[in-house]
């Protein structure tokens, strides 16, 4: 049996040496032969240094580079691509999720899962508002999509190969891996655990930078997880105009009744102003979330590439292997 550990991280230096650490002593008393492959999401910092010095005592570290900042999603595409493992795991690279709960999800694989998902009992280190939040955002998703999407449940999963080769059919270039794990379908389970803090460094899903051009960032995987299947906010748009339009009709109606039977005059500035002010909140929401789908539309009809690898170490077409 061969396993594949997908790791897409970027400037992760201060965790690196503790996580190959930490692998290496869960995965080396297994059964099993092993691979870790890390996605350097271009990474400024001197993480690539470190994982060429680890890999010169374990060959079994694999390296992607890719050529400039895709996102977690698409390096964790791209690791998927090379891996070769009968099953694969995928996780952060930041120590939050565990490397020592591998052993369990493969128990689970063995017992017939195609999918093993890891679910967040808690989540320390993390504050009250952001738990609040993501977990606010997981039920309005959910409450338009036509796939549920499991809360509390993120980016450290055990494949199946056939899992994996089902996502490898998927040619989107906005990927909501959370949602197209569970759209696959197949045999589903979970896993329980406690969420530990980070271990070092900054995250990099800060809310304070959520507005950021980081393909990652909370916001963009929220409107990602509304929108990777359901149409729902396009009707609701159009309820919404429709609702707006006839309250307008029905407005004016009541004026023409109050000038014509009672002789009252029409409503003074600051009403009109109300209305207007509202129409116009009303249209620009709907052309919002019209903008989401057509930009959605126009990414994936110029039909670019998910990623780029700028190189690629460890691998059998390598030199050094």
């Amino acid at each position: 049996m061969l396993l594949s550990v997908v790791l897409s991280f970027r400037n992760e230096e201060e965790v690196l040496d503790e996580l190959i650490k930490r692998l290496e002593n869960t995965l080396n008393p297994l059964d099993l032969e092993y691979e870790l492959i890390f996605v350097n999401d271009s990474s400024t910092d001197g993480s690539l240094d470190i994982l060429l010095e680890h890999r010169q005592q374990n060959k079994r570290i694999k390296i992607i580079n890719v050529s400039r900042r895709f996102g977690v999603s698409p390096c964790v595409m791209a690791g998927f691509k090379h891996a070769t493992g009968d099953a694969v795991v995928y996780m952060d690279a930041d120590l939050q999720d565990p490397p020592e709960l591998i052993p369990t999800l493969i128990e689970k694989w063995k017992e017939g899962a195609d999918v093993v998902h890891t679910t967040r009992t808690k989540r320390k280190g993390e504050s009250p508002f952001k738990i609040w939040l993501t977990r606010l955002a997981y039920k309005v998703i959910n409450l338009i999509s036509d796939i549920e999407v499991l809360e509390e449940t993120g980016d450290f999963k055990l494949l199946s190969r056939r899992a994996v080769n089902e996502l490898l059919r998927f040619k989107e270039r906005d990927p909501f891996m959370r949602g197209l794990v569970l759209w696959i379908g197949l045999k589903q389970v979970q896993v329980f655990y406690e969420r530990e803090p980070r271990f070092a460094g900054k995250t990099k899903f800060s809310l304070l930078r959520s507005l950021s051009t980081n393909p990652g960032t909370p916001p963009r995987e929220f409107i990602r997880g509304l929108t990777f299947i359901s149409s729902v906010p396009l009707y609701f748009a159009l309820l919404l105009g429709s609702t707006v339009s006839l309250g307008a009709f029905v407005f004016l109606i009541y004026i023409i009744i109050e000038k014509v039977f009672f002789g009252i005059g029409s409503p003074g500035w600051p009403a009109m102003m109300a209305t207007i002010l509202f129409l116009g909140g009303t249209i620009l929401f709907t052309i919002g979330i019209l903008g989401i789908y057509v930009g959605k539309i126009h990414r994936e009809i110029k039909n670019r590439p998910l990623y780029i690898i700028e190189s690629k170490i460890g691998f059998d077409e390598d030199a050094d292997e």
